[in-house]
């Protein structure tokens, strides 16, 4: 059977399981605060242009307004100051965004620490026990955190000292940015870097050595936990937005059961 064909018939058949990464899009979907004086993307909003109605007596549509950081989304490298020279998101490599995937899952010990780092030797004993991160992989970090994407607050998590949420280290960021051969950076939070990582040298790392390196960030994703450590296929369908810094994504995962 052509490779393909059998792929479909995999799926159909439930030996190739899709699941949906993707944090459902509407006017409730949380988005990063960034304190005075710096400014803000907007909420994601509908505006309706006709509904079965004078308007538009046969048909229903609407102007979009949000965001291209908003909700589960792609980061392009040239998002960020390190990566202003490099590529934005209609000029993602299609073969980067259909890629493997590893999960390196960190959920038990976020939940006893809002703050929780991943640093290069929780990499390490991943690789002891999974093998090396694969070139050309994306590696999604699992932190549980997709539990609270329903409640803004619980999301964002801010108090009077800023916000906190798990993420890397400035070292492990650099580290896994330059040293390795993945593509891309994925998490359950609002962005890629940690909470309290406004605060950490250089000024969010992983935005920083990510993009910088001209790879890629995805957030917000939901149902990680469903994925193996080694194995998924990743799908990221971003609009290709000439001259966007990101977008919106649809991301779902390939699995084989």
């Amino acid at each position: 059977m052509p490779l393909l064909q059998d792929l479909l018939a995999a799926i159909a058949g439930g030996r190739v399981e899709i699941v949906d990464l993707t944090a459902p899009l509407s006017n409730e979907t949380p988005i990063l605060q960034l304190p005075e004086p710096f400014s803000n993307t907007i909420p994601f909003s509908l505006e309706l242009i006709s509904r079965y109605d004078d308007a538009g007596p046969g048909w229903y549509w609407n102007n979009i307004h949000t965001g291209e950081h908003t909700g589960t989304h792609v980061d392009a490298p040239v998002h960020w100051a390190t990566g202003k020279d490099g590529a934005d998101v209609s000029q993602l490599a299609l073969t980067q965004l259909v890629a493997p995937a590893v999960v390196v899952d960190v959920s038990g010990r976020v939940a006893d620490d809002a703050d929780f780092l991943l640093g290069i030797d929780d990499v390490k004993a991943w690789e002891a026990a999974n093998g090396p991160l694969p070139d050309g992989a994306w590696l999604l970090l699992r932190t549980g955190w997709d539990a609270r994407s329903t409640d803004a607050g619980r999301f964002l998590n801010a108090d009077e000292n800023g916000p906190h949420s798990p993420g890397i280290s400035a070292e492990c960021a650099r580290w896994l940015a330059e040293d390795t051969g993945l593509v891309g950076l994925g998490v359950e939070t609002v962005g890629t870097d940690a909470g309290a990582a406004h605060s950490f040298e250089p000024a969010f790392p992983c935005h920083h050595y990510f993009l910088g390196a001209g790879k890629m960030g995805l957030t917000q994703l939901r149902n990680v936990a469903s994925l193996p450590p080694t194995g998924a296929v990743l799908v990221v369908s971003p609009l290709p937005i000439v001259g966007g810094s990101g977008s919106p994504a649809r991301v779902y995962a390939l699995v084989e059961r």
